[in-house]
């Protein structure tokens, strides 16, 4: 079953001291483009979670998000007390200013207030680890019911150009006919004298070139390839889009050799099914 590139999951976790809130979405990329936008304090398990990440995402586009807001009573940023006093001491002994004064002063030195704590409780960590799993199951599951769409869309785009190739098949008699009388009737109004036995051999030789056998069999073969790859265990966009690249190969041989015109309005609706899937391959993981 293929999975689309296109996902989406989110998670909260309450805590006793902050709720955490988990996003992640990813879009179509040839490779994995991974954005990581979490507070500072969690940037030293950016690595293990680029790893996770990566290794059950593959490909995309991938915008992970982890924010963080402080319950009532608790505050994001701590005063560092001591530094605080520090810098009032100083202060008093050079400003005349009251103690109100000094201590807004104080507040806005440098390391004053730290916004963060520097070491990640282990046990919170782990907590929030847990539900980054759930948090890619979840788009996950959103990629394979996206998946699930394309695939339909792609079934029934392969089994309208196999119809239009069936249509192709029954034509084709008649196209050949329609050449060889077009040839005799180009002949005729030249008014020239002719050999017969040398102008069929030329005919024969001008039909062959114009034959499309082989093409027919190959694009048939290329329409069922493409639809067991679709139905295989795993999803490969990429193996699908090499296909699509065949499938269009033999059309635009069958487009410029087909030298009739109903034939060639065949050629274009198939063309038009096959531009819409490549489109989609786009997005297929």
């Amino acid at each position: 079953m293929i999975h689309s590139m296109t996902g989406y999951g989110k998670s909260v976790v309450e805590l006793p001291t902050k709720t955490i809130r988990l996003e992640l979405k990813s879009l179509n990329s040839k490779s994995l483009d991974l954005n990581m936008r979490m507070p500072s304090v969690y940037r030293a398990k950016e690595l293990e979670l680029r790893k996770i990440i990566g290794t059950q995402l593959g490909r995309g586009k991938v915008d992970f998000s982890l924010y963080v807001e402080f319950n009532k009573g608790e505050a994001a940023s701590k005063i560092n007390t001591e530094v605080v006093k520090g810098y009032m001491k100083q202060l008093e002994n050079i400003s005349s200013s009251d103690a109100v004064e000094r201590l807004k002063m104080a507040v806005r030195m440098p390391d004053a207030v730290s916004s963060e704590r520097e070491e990640i409780d282990p046990k919170e960590w782990n907590i929030i680890s847990e539900e980054v799993k759930v948090v890619l199951s979840k788009i996950q599951d959103y990629r394979k019911d996206e998946g699930a769409v394309l695939e339909k869309d792609f079934s029934k785009r392969i089994s309208k150009i196999d119809k239009l190739l069936e249509e192709v098949v029954n034509i084709d008699p008649e196209r050949i006919a329609h050449v060889r009388e077009r040839l005799h009737k180009g002949i005729a109004d030249l008014k020239e004298k002719i050999d017969e036995n040398r102008f069929e051999q030329e005919l024969i030789y001008y039909i062959e070139k114009l034959d499309i056998t082989e093409e027919k069999i190959r694009l048939k073969n290329h329409l069922d390839y493409f639809l067991k790859n679709l139905n295989s265990n795993e999803s490969n966009g990429k193996k699908l889009a090499f296909i699509g690249q065949e499938i269009g190969r033999e059309i635009n041989t069958i487009g410029s050799k087909a030298n009739f015109a109903p034939m060639q309005k065949l050629v274009v609706q198939m063309k038009d099914e096959l531009e819409k899937i490549k489109e989609q391959l786009l997005n297929v993981l």
